[in-house]
């Protein structure tokens, strides 16, 4: 299995690129229609792949939650991603994927993996809306590749959301104060409704209004209309949008591309950039660092979001009175 993984300083050579690595998997024919469907998740979670150990088995586990397994000295919960799906196989999963994400380690039971794809974000789309509605927002991109395979990429946070309530404890906004100033306005982009839905209450908390945006390309070009609006009005394009909060995976174009352009556009120079990721290791933080983030802060820490924009706002504040 260890060929399914490439070194971590490979993969984020892929950085800025607009390009991606996925690692394909199949939950198992579903005996109710018969279709074995193709998923994805990004390698940059995965941190290895292997057949399935004893899983330690507990009362009063979460729905879809096997248990625990051991490795080497770490209990980590294993989900079982078909039953999860509601997908009903005739054969048990036999394939642990272990990812990473967000300092959190978690095995997913599938029943094969497939290969590595390496993918270019602009031919990965948007889901249609009756396939997003279908998973219930679990689908949050979906590609072919050329042997006409449909693969849906997973939007594995919300699998923890819903598993054991990642992210949905109302005590981590606990100490968020409102910054008491009505004139900043915030415009994020991120794929993930999980992700967005903490990002609104965080903003929420600080009193900070808010643009929302789903993927980089959705972002860049609400951007270029408020540069339009404020050429037109003889205004600066940061009199309507003081800072940008962006994630890394998203369809159409992905984190690194959009802080890219940003910064390559002299009408934003002066909008700092927060890349907001689950991808937390010191490594993808360099690489935001290196296409122009001001600051990379890890998702579902809304604490560490909020330290982070008051000392922007203090930054913007200070700026206009000097």
């Amino acid at each position: 299995m260890s060929n399914f993984i490439k070194s971590v300083d490979d993969r984020t050579r892929l950085a800025g690129t607009n390009r991606l690595e996925v690692l394909l998997f199949s939950l198992g024919k579903d005996i109710r229609t018969g279709r074995e469907e193709t998923y994805g998740v990004n390698v940059f979670k995965v941190r290895e792949v292997m057949l399935v150990p004893e899983i330690t088995h507990a009362p009063d586990m979460p729905p879809s939650v096997e248990g625990m397994v051991s490795l080497r000295g770490n209990m980590i919960p294993v989900i079982n991603l078909p039953d999860f799906c509601g997908i009903q196989t005739e054969e048990r999963p036999s394939i642990l994927i272990v990812t990473e994400y967000n300092k959190n380690v978690q095995g997913f039971l599938v029943h094969a993996v497939d290969t590595i794809e390496r993918l270019a974000w602009e031919d990965v789309k948007v889901p249609p809306t009756m396939m997003a509605q279908q998973h219930g927002g679990l689908v949050t991109a979906v590609t072919e590749l050329k042997d006409k395979r449909l693969v849906m990429i997973m939007d594995v946070e919300m699998v923890l959301s819903q598993t054991s309530g990642f992210g949905q404890n109302s005590e981590i906004f606990d100490g968020i104060q409102d910054i008491g100033d009505s004139d900043i306005t915030l415009l994020f982009a991120d794929d993930s409704a999980v992700a967005r839905d903490q990002i609104i209450r965080t903003m929420e908390h600080m009193g900070i209004k808010y643009i929302g945006t789903t993927n980089g390309a959705e972002a860049w070009s609400k951007l270029k209309e408020v540069a339009e609006r404020a050429a037109a009005t003889d205004h600066k394009p940061s009199d309507y949008i003081q800072i940008i909060l962006t994630d890394v995976e998203m369809p159409e174009m992905d984190g690194y591309v959009l802080t890219k352009k940003i910064k390559e556009d002299a009408r934003f120079s002066d909008i700092p950039i927060i890349m907001h990721s689950s991808l937390s290791a010191d490594a993808n933080m360099a690489l935001g660092k290196g296409v122009g983030a001001d600051a990379y802060v890890p998702k579902f820490e809304p604490t560490e979001l909020s330290a982070k924009l008051h000392e922007m706002i203090d930054n913007i504040h200070g700026q206009k009175t000097s």
